[in-house]
């Protein structure tokens, strides 16, 4: 069945969605059955099949709606016009909070997993997660520059940078040993070190200056 197939909607589709959601994001795709969601979601298979003629399909769809809410919380904050101070320990909080929740860890575990058979899966986990919330990040600390607020070379590697501080540590805690495994107070250390870092080095206040932009050749020219 290819990706573009049509999907039929009706009354007791949003209900065979959050069943399936479920059933996915605990067995992945080889380990759910159509039988098991059609018993979560409450409806007959005939039911599930006349929404979803394969159970391909079905991944596919639940995956990409999971997908593109994922950081919508964080992207929405960096809309706001205020200070990197008051914006970036939030959105650091919020990306930390996701990737150590249960829905986090499942919505990775199965991406990850299931990558080798749906890499349109794993390009739309990195698209619409790391990559979509890092693109709203940089159009943030942009303003933030225009703003005389921050001095940063470049936006871009500065978000990614920002990012990777709010996950250190607690990223491999979660998805390798579990959400429960993550100290509450560690995760909110780690958050405020990673902003003092992100702030010492691009914050307008500091005296020292950022090198080029660019990485100067061997020869030592300016």
């Amino acid at each position: 069945m290819r990706d573009e197939a049509p999907v039929n909607r009706g009354r007791k589709f949003q209900q065979v969605i959050h069943g399936a959601r479920r059933v996915f994001l605990r067995d992945g795709f080889e380990g759910a059955s159509v039988d098991e969601i059609a018993r979560v979601a409450g409806v007959s298979k005939a039911t599930l099949y006349s929404y979803f003629p394969d159970k391909r399909l079905m991944f596919l769809h639940v995956f990409r709606e999971e997908l593109a809410n994922c950081f919508a919380d964080s992207s929405m904050l960096l809309t706001i016009e205020a200070p990197p101070e008051v914006i970036l320990p939030a959105v650091m909080r919020l990306v930390a909070d996701h990737i150590t929740s249960d829905q986090g860890v499942s919505i990775y575990r199965v991406c990850i997993g299931e990558a080798a058979r749906f890499p349109e899966i794993a390009k739309a986990y990195h698209d619409a997660g790391p990559k979509r919330l890092c693109r709203h990040l940089a159009c943030y600390l942009q303003g933030a520059v225009d703003r005389g607020e921050l001095i940063i070379p470049d936006v871009e590697i500065a978000a990614a940078q920002l990012l990777e501080l709010a996950a250190i540590e607690i990223r491999n805690t979660a998805n390798f040993q579990g959400p429960t495994r993550v100290n509450p107070e560690r995760m909110e250390e780690i958050c405020r070190a990673g902003m003092q870092m992100f702030m010492s080095c691009y914050g307008a206040a500091n005296a020292m200056r950022h090198p080029p932009s660019r990485f100067q050749g061997q020869s030592g020219r300016s």
